[in-house]
């Protein structure tokens, strides 16, 4: 039997924030930030990234507006997860990230992360985030 991770992104124009699963699909664990350049190049990373890490799974954070409504960024979002399915031959779902930057900003404040690394930090942590939610989420179903 063989097993996969899931990779999530915290999707954004300067940087994404990257999390994945353990091998069971039970914990999310942050990873990194990566600073997009340009389409090409991050799509070519993020697909590499999910091959190299035996990804079965791509979920990238909805940025809802807070009524649960579609708005620009979320069509943005939308679009650049058809591409990335497409580039890297991964399935891509989506996982409502509201509240996930403010979560990760409280935990890296509770932890006394200060304010420069809580920048270095969110993103990757919203990422953590957002897939805990994908994951605890699949358990309901």
């Amino acid at each position: 039997m063989q097993y996969h991770k899931i990779m999530c992104l915290d999707y954004g124009d300067a940087r994404i924030g990257i999390a994945f699963s353990d091998f069971l699909q039970i914990t999310a664990n942050p990873y990194e930030i990566y600073h997009c350049q340009e389409k090409n190049k991050d799509l070519n990373y993020l697909s590499n990234l999910a091959h190299t890490n035996n990804v079965e799974l791509i979920v990238i954070g909805m940025p809802y507006s807070m009524d649960g409504t579609e708005n620009e960024r979320t069509l943005i979002t939308k679009n650049f997860g058809s591409q990335l399915q497409e580039f890297s031959k991964i399935k891509v779902v989506y996982e409502d990230e509201r509240l996930s930057s403010y979560e990760a900003e409280e935990i890296l404040k509770q932890n006394k992360v200060s304010p420069k690394d809580r920048k270095n930090q969110l993103d990757m942590l919203s990422a953590a985030i957002i897939l805990e939610a994908y994951l605890n989420n699949r358990k309901k179903e």
